[in-house]
Parts: structure tokens; sequence; C-alpha cells
């Protein structure tokens, strides 16, 4: 037989693109458009609403960068239309190649209720299913002009003092139609039967059984008339669209789905719309459609409907209710996971799951993560811990390097907790449920001959609209189709269910889910992260003293609306584009501003605690949140500041430049300003490589392939500008409590300043540099050669550190070129190493090499600062303060200690007298990583702890304050079958028996 197949793919695209789609609304008459422009911000429905409109028609232009233009539509349905289905279609001037990227659309009633969303592929409105004609329309559309900011260009539009003021979008179509039920269904038989006929090969029968069914139904069309014949059409497909799948066909649970970033390339403000809008669309659709089920994570985005949209939020609730609305994930916001400290990873789940427990009454079971930029393997452990037993993931799929072998796994943490995990071979957390992608999800699959089914997110994100009845229509079509994957619209929980019953003895996958992609992220708009950081420890200093005085002070009030407040503005600074510096200007311009008054509010709340606890009186104490002592003053306690031992000495160095020492230290500056030798007197080793120098300030070109503010490409590191020109070198103290040597260079049009500290009685090298960046495209590193041979690093994360190679044996490990840190990174050898500890820095990276005299160099070296354009041209320019120290002979417990030491200073207060600590540990390895109230307001007292160097622990926690019991409790503070804690003596002991690395939430329960 001939071969007509390409002839009649083709006729079949051109058909349903010109002849069959437009036909699907017909008869459309035009609306009347009236328009007006909200000055400034958005205004509430109700100013919209008493607006004064003027004249508007299709084809005008419309809408500034991040305006918002009201929009008055009137009409009435003609009488000749009774009986027939009517819809609205307003499109704003929709590109439907971007959905979420651009304009969008709200349409209220005349009462100010909300009918649904506008969206490219959502620009109708149901008017009546069968319209009895003279049916008066009156609708009013807020229209949202957002930018187009995906092309990743170098724009200023990205924040509103800079952005045009020139209209972006002209108004395309606002008209009455009919809309025609048959030519729809038409179409979505047409596009389901196409997807899947390409993607069957060329041999198989299958696929000229479609073929031949499709120039059939053509046939039977008359392209003169076709909501006329398209009956005929549909019935010429029939029998190709009831063959059942075969019976080992690949499972799909599709779950409803519209990934909504809570700021990217759109603020905050505007992300409380975007939200707004989908979930409007989520209910309307469930209305009609009593088997769609919607998933939606990130409390604090139900949050914001429920502030801003209660009517919207009532109606979600009873679809939560009718299981059809899907609360999911458990955590306020989707983090990032590499830089958010533990606490704040705790508190993630803590008041997300909470949030879904008060207003839904429904405890998630899983953790919904599909976009962030690498997981954590602290992850697994915190899951547990918060009540949840499944998580899912998609990033992973973007790796540049290596694929991952899984997709079905249990995921093992740092702990040894097991979680168990998806991964959908899907590929895309915005699936659209089409041939194309459905079969990739088959093919895709790593599980096959264990496992059987996968899970498949679908619907259009970030504004786009979510799911749309198209999608729900692809789903009906293939839930049991020859040829495709079986699809089945179910909840999250079904599909984990089904996958661990059938695939229980699934592989392992130990340690962290590091993305080999978005490397930048760990460093890019470094004072977002260090507010982070900073707000990090200043809650954790508020928590502490907050909770000492009401504890020991009777009406001492405790904070509870404060600080909760305060620690849910901070979770969702955490959001996996805010904190990892990927956002637009306007977005880290308002993190800044956020940061600096959240400082302010909790130094405060600190100040007041402490002053109260002091009491009255003169004396100096020293206030210490850290959890070790240090100068004479107890963990978590206060006392007298104690005298240093030897004092530091600061001489000439021979050649050029300074000798600094403090009896455990001796410290060498060369005339360039750069250290090279840092000895270890008690442990007579040098720490700096022969021959190199450390704290060199190192330049790299940084322009990555894709993704500026995102990536670093490992061909940054082919050239290099080591930075040793020398504006100053000076003493600026001289002893005995400290000597500094403050060292001023310039570079291209940037200048650091840094003050490099011997501190009497210290084993670390302090650094503070000053940078006034005005760079492009450069990164900024500071590089630490050490005479250290060590085959892997230790880097702190959650509850814990990491091991990474430093070898690059497999691609595996060569991929990891740039890595993530927390408060400090470990370098060592038997016997001895070196931490190099920061304040607010998160990317590092680690080098090795073979000198000349046989022995191993380490290299160590922090990112310090970046230059990206896109999205923010402005990324880091400006003026920044950054803390390092380096800490030689340290052991995993020295990187500990002085990690928390580095990043909670001490407060000193007048007062009274010392203030004893509310709680103390016996074993400096097991860590005090919170002390508060609880949430439940019982005055029971919370504390979380772990231990910290990987090891077994044996410990006692004592209590300085009456404890009638302690219990082990999950991270809501609800009571954990467990074997950490012991019984509480009289005395307020409770013994703890510790794994390497488990956390334990304490509620110690006060009589």
């Amino acid at each position: 037989m001939h071969d007509d197949r390409s002839i009649t793919e083709h006729r079949l695209r051109r058909v349903l693109k010109e002849r069959v789609k437009p036909a699907v609304h017909s008869r459309a008459i035009p609306l009347t458009v009236e328009r007006w422009e909200a000055p400034g911000e958005p205004v509430p429905v109700a100013e919209g609403l008493a607006a004064s409109y003027g004249p508007c028609a299709v084809g005008d232009p419309w809408g500034p960068a991040w305006g918002t233009t009201w929009f008055k539509v009137t009409g009435t349905v003609p009488a000749d239309w009774a009986g027939r289905t009517v819809e609205a279609v307003l499109d704003l001037g929709f590109d439907r190649m971007m959905p979420g990227f651009q304009c969008e659309g709200l349409v209220h009633r005349a009462d100010g209720g909300e009918i649904k969303a506008l969206n490219p592929y959502n620009d109708w409105v149901r008017v009546a299913d069968r319209a009895e004609g003279g049916e008066q329309v009156e609708w009013y559309v807020e229209a949202a002009s957002n930018p187009v900011l995906v092309d990743h260009a170098v724009t200023y539009e990205g924040d509103l003092p800079t952005s045009g003021d020139q209209p972006l979008y002209r108004l395309a179509r606002m008209e009455l139609t009919v809309f025609e039920t048959q030519v729809w269904e038409l179409v979505q038989d047409l596009e389901v039967l196409y997807d899947l006929m390409v993607q069957l090969d060329t041999a198989d029968a299958r696929r000229y059984e479609i073929l031949r069914a499709v120039g059939a139904a053509l046939d039977a069309l008359d392209l003169g008339d076709v909501p006329g014949t398209a009956p005929a059409a549909r019935a010429a497909l029939a029998g190709v669209l009831a063959a059942p799948a075969n019976a080992s066909a690949h499972r799909v649970s599709a779950v409803g789905h519209a990934h909504i970033d809570s700021a990217w390339l759109w603020p905050l403000r505007e992300t409380v719309r975007k939200v707004s809008r989908t979930a409007s669309n989520m209910v309307n659709l469930m209305d009609d459609h009593p088997e769609f089920v919607f998933a939606m994570s990130q409390a604090q985005q139900l949050d914001w409907i429920k502030t801003y949209r209660p009517e919207l939020f009532e109606r979600i609730k009873k679809k939560i209710a009718d299981g059809q609305f899907v609360p999911v994930g458990g955590m306020w916001v989707e983090s990032d996971t590499n830089m958010v400290g533990g606490e704040a990873m705790a508190r993630q789940f803590l008041y997300g799951k909470k949030f879904f427990l008060d207003e839904f009454g429904i405890e998630t079971q899983n953790v919904w993560l599909p976009d962030s930029f690498g997981y954590t393997a602290a992850m697994p452990q915190i899951v547990k811990l918060s009540g949840s037993k499944w998580f899912l993931t998609q990033k992973i799929s973007w790796s540049q390097i290596n694929r991952f072998p899984h997709h079905t796994f249990w995921w093992e943490g740092i702990d040894g907790t097991r979680v168990f995990t998806h991964f959908p071979p899907v590929d895309t957390y915005n699936c659209d449920l089409g041939g194309a992608q459905l079969a990739h999800a088959a093919r895709n699959y790593r599980e096959k001959g264990h496992g059987s089914r996968s899970l498949a997110p679908f619907g259009w994100g970030d504004g786009g609209g979510g799911p749309t009845r198209e999608h729900l229509a692809r789903a009906r079509r293939q839930r049991d189709l020859e040829g495709s994957p079986k699809v089945r619209i179910e909840r999250p929980d079904a599909f984990f269910e089904k996958a661990h019953a059938e695939y229980q003895d699934a592989p392992v996958w130990a340690g962290e889910l590091y993305l080999e992609l978005h490397r930048g992220t760990y460093t890019s708009q470094a004072k977002t992260k260090q507010g982070n950081r900073r707000s990090e420890s200043l809650l954790r200093e508020a928590e502490l003293w907050a909770a000492t005085a009401a504890v020991r002070i009777a009406g001492y009030a405790y904070p509870y609306e404060d600080l909760e407040r305060i620690w849910k503005t901070v979770l969702l600074h955490q959001f996996h584009d805010i904190l990892p510096g990927s956002s637009i200007a306007w977005v880290h311009r308002e993190a800044r501003e956020t940061y600096a008054a959240l400082g302010e509010e909790l130094r405060a709340v600190t100040l007041a605690a402490q002053q109260a606890l002091a009491g009255q009186g003169g004396e100096e104490l020293v206030f210490n949140c850290a959890p070790h002592a240090r100068r004479g003053v107890p963990a978590g306690g206060a006392g007298r500041p104690v005298a240093p031992r030897e004092p530091v000495t600061v001489e000439e160095r021979h050649g050029g430049g300074h000798v600094l020492a403090n009896g455990r230290l001796l410290v060498q500056i060369d005339g360039r300003g750069l250290i090279v030798s840092v000895y270890d007197l008690e442990a007579r080793r040098e720490s700096v490589a022969p021959g190199a120098a450390a704290n060199l300030l190192q330049i790299h070109p940084d322009f990555p392939n894709m993704w500026d503010a995102w990536d670093v490409d490992a061909f940054y590191r082919n050239r290099v500008t080591d930075l040793v020109e020398l504006d100053r070198l000076e003493v600026t103290e001289g002893g005995p409590r400290a000597a500094t040597v403050r060292v001023t260079r310039s570079f291209g049009r940037s200048e650091a300043v840094q003050q490099i500290t011997l501190r009497a009685g210290a084993k670390t090298v302090d650094i503070v540099t000053d940078v006034d960046w005005h760079e492009t495209e450069k990164f900024l590193k500071a590089a630490f050669p050490l005479d250290v041979k060590a085959e892997r690093t230790a880097t702190e994360t959650q509850f814990g550190h990491v091991h990474r190679a430093t070898h690059t044996n497999t691609s595996w490990e060569a991929a990891k070129f740039e890595i993530c840190a927390h408060r400090w990174i470990h370098a060592e050898e038997p016997g001895w190493g070196v931490a190099l500890l920061n304040d607010s820095t998160y990317g590092h990276d680690v080098t090795r090499d073979v000198r000349a005299d046989g022995g191993q160099t380490t290299t160590v070296r922090l990112s310090l600062l970046r230059a990206p354009r896109y999205p923010d041209p402005e990324t880091d320019q400006g003026s920044h303060t950054l803390r390092f120290s380096l800490a030689p002979g340290a052991g995993i417990g020295d990187a500990v200690r002085e990690g928390h030491a580095l990043n909670l200073p001490e407060r000193v207060v007048r007062g009274a007298g010392p203030v004893a600590p509310l709680v103390a540990v016996d074993e400096d390895a097991v860590v005090v990583e919170a002390v508060k109230l609880a949430e439940d307001r019982s005055g029971d007292v919370i504390v979380r702890l772990y231990e910290s160097r990987g090891g077994r622990a044996r410990a006692t926690l004592s209590a300085d304050f009456p404890v009638a019991a302690a219990v082990e409790s999950d991270l809501l503070e609800r009571p954990l079958p467990g074997t950490a804690v012991g019984v509480a003596t009289p005395e307020g002991l409770v013994p703890l028996t510790l794994r390497p690395f488990q956390i334990v939430t304490l509620r110690l329960r006060r009589p």
C-alpha cells in the first residue's frame, strides 16, 4: 500500500488549526468595553468597581509595566441564541506560548465576587449552559500588566522605579460567543489521537489504525459547516478511542497542580494575586468536574488567600473537605534546602503543617518540593520528625552531567533515616498530559520490572492558570487507551500508597540530592543571604532570652504573636527563588528592607528580655546565646567576662609585613598583605601550604552559558586574576587583647578593605572584608591553600555535616565543583585539621594539588560575590561586609563551636549579676539548637538539640527550673515514641542517648 502517512498528518494539523479550533466559538458579537487605570499599586476590589471608567476598544494599547488596568465589559445575549451554550472570550493580548509570564486577569461580578481568572489557555468565561436570550453581562476585569522577563536579557523592567511607562499589551478580543460543545470535543479527540499517533513507531499497526480513523473523520467533516458535521467526525474516531490499553501499560497518577513561585520574575505582592487567580479557576473547574483533584503546596499561599480573598478561601475549604482540593508539602513555602538553617527548616514544617491542621484538620503526609535547587542530606530526618512519610522532587532531572539512577527510591539522610521518595519520570512539574510527555514518562521510567507507576503533576504554572478543561479531557481519553500509559487523576497520597506497596524494597540513595546546575545560587545576592543568616541567629537569641525571662520572671509576657509573624516572614524569604538570589531586583530590594526591619525588632525583643533578666545594676554582663561556653560565660547564659590569657603581640616582619602572635598561633602577613603563614604553636604545624598565600582574593570571569544568576559553569576557573596589588598596609590595633592589620586593595572599579585580627586566647584568625563592589559578570573568591592532605571535606548542613570528596575520580565528584556549606567547612588529615568559618557565605569550592615537594595542598575557597546581569542587572552592586575566620588545628567539634561563636555575637548588658542558663548540656557534641516556649502556650519549654559530630553521644540535659516531665516530641511539639529521652529526675536532669546526627525535640513540662 502506498505510504500517505505524512499527507494525512499534515492535513490534520492544518484542518485542526485553521478550521476546527476557530469553530469552537462561533456567532461572535462584540462586548462593550471601558477601562480605568489604577494609580500606583493594586487597589481593593471595591475601589476598582467604583472607579470612573472611560472608553476603550479592542486593539487599544494598555498597561505599563507592573500596572493594573480595570476593564468593564457589558453586553446582552441575543434572543436567537436561546438554548445554546454561551461564553465570553476575553483576550487581554495574550502570547499563547508564555502562560504565567505576562499579563493576567481576574473577572469580578458587579457585586465584587470573583468569577474566574484569565490566562493564555483560559480566556473564556461561561455565561449560560443553556441561554434563554436577553441575559445581561456586566463584569469587571482586574488586569495585571506584568512585563515579560523570561528571555534572559538584561532589563531594568524588574523593579518599579526603573521600569518603563509605555503600554506593554494590546487588547485582542472581547466578545460574546456560542460555545460549540461538539466541536470542542472533536478538538480534544483529534489532539489526543495525533499526539499518541506520532509517538508510536512507524512500524506499529496501532499508528496506522489511528491514521485511517483520522482520515475518515476529516472526510466526514464539512469545512464549511464544522459545527454541523463535528458529530459525524467524532463517530469516525470512536472505535480507536475505545481500544483499551495494554495490561502492562505504564500507570500515571495525574495530579492537578499549578507550580507558583512565591516570588521570581514578579514581586511578592503579585504572587498574592497569582495564587488567587489560579485558585479561583481551580474551584470553578471542580464544580464542573467532580473527578478533578488539585494539589496545592505552600501554606503561605493559602494564608494569602485567607487574608486577601476570604470568600475564595471559604470555597477552597469546602473543596478540601470534599477531597478535591488537596494541601500538600507540609512547609510554609517551597523553600531552598541548601542554605536554610536547621532550625528554620524545622519551622518550615512546624508552621506549614500547623496551618493545614488548624485551618483544614489535615495532616499532610508528603513533602512536595519539585523545583528547589538540590536537596540537603538532612532532609529525610526532618521529614520524618514532621510526621510526614513521602518526598517528591523533580528538579534533579535538570542535572547537566549525570543522570539520576532512580525514579522511586528510599532516600537516606545523614543520620540513617530513610524516606520513600519519588522523582516523576515525566521530567516536568507543568505536565500537559499530552502524548509526547506521557510517552516520555513511560520510556524514561527507571523502575521497569519492579514498579509500574509514576506521578505526573499537570497544569500551567506561575499564574498560567493551573489545569484546564482541556487537560481533563486528555486525562479522560487516556484513562484506558491503547498505545498510551493508563492515566488516572488521583490524590498524591493514593499514588504513594500504591507505589510503596508494589516496591517496598526500592533502592537506596544515601546523602544529598545534589543538583548539577544552578550552583551560583549559593552566592548571588549576598545581602539577601546575609539577611537570612542574621535573621536566623537573631530569632535564636530572641526566643532563648524571651523564654528565659518568661520562665524566671512572674508576669513577663513571651511575645508569641510577634515571634511567629517574624518567623513566617523569614520562612517566606527562604523561598527557592528569593534566598538563592534568582529573583528580580524588586524582590531583593524588598528583602533587604524587610531583613533590616526584622533585625531591629528582634534586637529589641532580645534587649528587653536581657534587661529584665539582668535587673538593676551597673555590673557588665556578657550574654552568650551560643551552644558552647566562651570567655567564661556558660552556654545559653550570662556571666562576667574573663580576662584573656596571653597577650597578643605584633611585630614587623623581615622582608615586609607584620607578625602577630598570641601564644597559640603565629601569623605572618607579608608585604602584599597576604597571609603566608599561620603556625599552630600547640601542634607545631603550619596551616598555609609552602610557597602559597592564604586570604588571597581572586577574580574570575563569570558568564555562564545560561541562567546568569543561577549558574556558574566549570570553565570560569580557566581564567583567574590574583588580587595582590596593594594600596595600603597598616596596623590599626596592636594588642594586648587583639592585634589587627588592615589591608586595602583597589581592583577594577572596586575596592576591598580587609582587617586581619588575632585575639588573645583565640585559635582563630578573624578576617573582616569590606568590599565596595562595582564589577560586572565577575566572581570574587577568597582562597586558602592549606598544607593538608584531605581526601574529603566536611561541610556543615542542617543538624550536622556532609562529607564530599576532594578528588574528581568520577563524573559525580567532578560535577560538585561548587558546593554549599553553612557556618564552616573542614579539611583534615589524620590527627590535624583546619576549619574555615563564615558569617554569611554559602558557596565554596575545594581543589587539591600535589606539590613538587611531594606534599598535597588542599585549597578551600569562599565564594564571596558575583555580578550577573539577569534577572537583576545590579546584583551585588554596592558595599558589603563579610566575615570569615581560619581555625588551624580544629577538629569537627572545634568547627561547630567556632562557627556558632562567629554567628552568635556576645551581647553586653549592665545589670545586677549573672543569669544562669535556662538549660545546659554536659556534652559538647550535643548542640542545643533552640530554646523556646511551646506553640500551644502551655508555658512548657521546648528544647531542640542534636548530635553534631557524627558519632554516638550520651549527655544529660539539666533544666534550671522545675520540670514535671520531659517528653520527646516531633517538630510540631507532639509526643513522639522514642528511646533518646530518659526519665527526668526531681532535680530537672534528663539523660539522653543520641545516635549520629540525631535530632531530639524535648518538651519540658512545667508543674
